[in-house]
């Protein structure tokens, strides 16, 4: 009977065990096709990912309910080092996280005036130009924040190869963000948008944590202030238009 390893990646990078985030070779050890065996952890001695054999709508329960060990499947054993490397994913990714950002100030910086459809074509460049202006300079500092606190107060190195991890996992664990395309269909208060990224900073916390190994609470207050700056950008150049055109 032929063994097979259960990682064509094993030689490359180490797995996680879910339950300590301790590494493992790997998974499982299959023995023909559908028939499989998990492989436990060297340190907790429980099975090392039972998501092997979950369904994808159990992953996606637990990642809602912020359990940790689903966030290591996602990212340390789902995810390959391909995909790690996948400029054409990353991009993808980063321009969906900008429509909705984009979306989300338009909700929270304007008024349902401004939303409607503007009364001449200087004014649909100048709401325009403030939401683009508040996406970039917003993320870039959000982005920036993340980083500099990752290395400064995680004690994490940062390379090219770290980074698009770190990228890669702070735009997965914002997908609470699509929430906001129901927004675009049912009217909802604002103050849905604030709900919606309050998920999304515990979700980043805790991806973070993930990634880096760290104190939990050095986490939340490196997001914390990530996002908070990105607010306060935003804001600001909504306020500075405002100013200007008055």
């Amino acid at each position: 009977m032929e063994i097979k390893d259960g990682s064509e990646r094993a030689k490359e990078i180490s797995f996680k065990c879910v339950q300590c985030g301790f590494s493992v070779t790997t998974l499982y050890i299959q023995y023909s096709p559908g028939n499989i065996r998990l492989m436990k952890c060297g340190n907790c001695k429980a099975i090392a990912d039972e998501y092997i054999e979950c369904e994808l709508m159990i992953l996606v329960i637990d990642l809602i309910l912020h359990k940790i060990r689903a966030y290591r499947h996602l990212f340390y054993n789902r995810f390959s080092p391909e995909t790690l490397h996948n400029e054409c994913l990353l991009w993808k990714l980063s321009l969906g996280f900008l429509i909705l950002d984009a979306y989300q100030m338009l909700v929270v910086c304007t008024t349902q005036d401004e939303r409607s459809l503007p009364a001449s074509f200087a004014s649909f460049l100048g709401l325009s130009g403030k939401v683009l202006m508040g996406v970039f300079f917003g993320n870039l500092i959000f982005l920036g924040i993340i980083l500099f606190g990752t290395r400064r107060f995680l004690n994490a190195k940062i390379g090219d190869s770290r980074c698009k991890h770190i990228l890669l996992s702070i735009l997965v664990s914002s997908y609470f963000k699509i929430f906001l395309i129901a927004m675009m269909v049912w009217e909802f208060p604002s103050s849905v948008v604030f709900i919606i990224n309050m998920f999304v900073l515990s979700s980043n916390a805790l991806a973070l944590l993930v990634i880096t190994d760290a104190v939990m609470i050095r986490c939340i207050w490196i997001c914390f202030a990530a996002h908070a700056m990105k607010f306060l950008v935003t804001q600001g150049l909504g306020a500075y238009r405002k100013l200007v055109l008055w």
